[in-house]
């Protein structure tokens, strides 16, 4: 079976490079060992698919070489995606911070997706267990033989959006990995990202009853040149902290170091204590409550101010010294906790490191050193934000490898 293109992995990055390869005219093959199209999107938004984010810049991407994306991301923007979406009359809107979600289905997205590819005649197969890769010198023509379960595919360009390590129990593998070792690539040490974090359980027991407690944070970590801070909703839970702020930090937070999370970002927590101190005859958790209840939940304040220093809940705030309140009004608002890990990749939206973009060319997606070869998607050492970077990293990587290969394929 002869092809001008083979693109394995009929996910976000793969369905879309196919369609745009085969709309050009190249004879394409999809290849995915997966029974079901596209899993990752069919999960994500909670079923409805955060297709893209109005305010994609290269900012909110991070790789060990951050300016590697941006070729791509001018090339194929939201906006040019979301021309696909109005063409296929896929509803939509916006939910929060620029984050677009399908209004019905992900499904709308999978299908706008295979359509693309059937307009471009694309041939797919799946159950298809990729055996062995073997590039062949001299004819730019059959540059590569991919042999499979279903047989063998020669092809003169052969893209890898295979994806990463998380959620493997939709099928997630280290395929891209492995095989950019085989043709002597370097790999960015990989790790969840997008994740919750997890504590030791000792240390986190008085929180487990607050589990599913949120509140909105301004959470930050600095390790290096990395700097990570959001301000987004924090979601207590039995091993420890969820929510959009933690998934965020979640991939600048290195092991062995703090987070710092202000649990009052509106106001001075010390200055307000001390205010309350002089006006009010309540308990600190009441007198706390009738200034902040709006912004802190109860049941968070009870379990924090108990961890941080016991029995001051029920004291009277007129009788704490101003040492201490001032101490644990610093403290709302610098909560230092060290995390003990994550909840890895069966939680991990996205996976952080990858292929070396130092082994990458930044403007076709094609490996230096393997005329043909393309790597692209989350295979790619390029990790967006939440909230639909990644997805849009996916279409921008997929076109820009698309409309990039050689000559020699026509």
């Amino acid at each position: 079976m002869k092809f001008d293109v083979v693109v394995i992995g009929a996910g976000a990055a793969g369905l879309m490079c196919a369609g745009v390869a085969g709309q050009r005219g190249l004879r394409v093959a999809l290849l995915d060992h997966s029974a079901t199209l596209a899993e990752k999107i069919r999960i994500s938004g909670g079923g409805r698919c955060n297709f893209t984010n109005l305010h994609t810049k290269p900012e909110n991407f991070l790789s060990a070489n951050p300016h590697f994306c941006r070729s791509a991301l001018s090339r194929y923007t939201p906006q040019d995606f979301l021309q696909l979406v109005g063409q296929h009359r896929i509803p939509f809107h916006e939910k929060h911070k620029g984050q677009l979600f399908c209004d019905e289905s992900s499904q709308d997205i999978i299908d706008m997706l295979w359509a693309e590819c059937e307009r471009g005649q694309v041939q797919l197969r799946q159950r298809c267990t990729v055996d062995e890769i073997q590039k062949h010198d001299g004819d730019a023509r059959q540059r590569f033989t991919v042999r499979t379960s279903l047989g063998e595919f020669n092809c003169a360009n052969l893209v890898i959006a295979t994806g990463g390590l998380s959620i493997p129990k939709i099928g997630a593998t280290d395929f891209a990995f492995k095989l950019a070792q085989q043709f002597g690539l370097r790999v960015v040490e990989t790790r969840p990202a997008l994740v919750p974090l997890t504590f030791d359980p000792h240390t986190w027991a008085p929180f487990t009853a607050i589990s599913g407690a949120a509140l909105e944070v301004e959470v930050h970590t600095a390790v290096g040149k990395e700097k990570g801070q959001f301000r987004e909703d924090l979601l207590f839970t039995h091993r420890g902290l969820s929510g959009p702020a933690i998934l965020q930090i979640s991939s600048y937070w290195q092991p062995g170091h703090d987070l710092s999370i202000n649990l009052l970002p509106e106001m001075d927590a010390a200055e307000l204590l001390l205010k309350l101190k002089r006006q009010s005859k309540q308990t600190v958790l009441n007198a706390l409550m009738s200034e902040c209840g709006a912004l802190l939940p109860r049941s968070v304040a009870t379990a924090w101010l108990d961890k941080v220093s016991p029995s001051l809940a029920e004291s009277k705030i007129a009788d704490v010294a101003d040492k201490l309140l001032r101490a644990v009004g610093a403290a709302l608002n610098d909560w230092r906790i060290r995390p003990q890990g994550s909840e890895g990749y069966r939680k991990a939206e996205v996976t952080r490191g990858g292929v070396d973009t130092r082994d990458i060319q930044q403007q076709s997606l094609e490996v230096r050193t393997v005329p043909g070869l393309y790597f692209i998607g989350e295979a790619v050492d390029v990790t967006g934000w939440l909230g639909g970077y990644n997805f849009q990293w996916a279409w921008a990587s997929a076109v820009t490898a698309a409309l990039a290969l050689s000559a020699t394929a026509k």
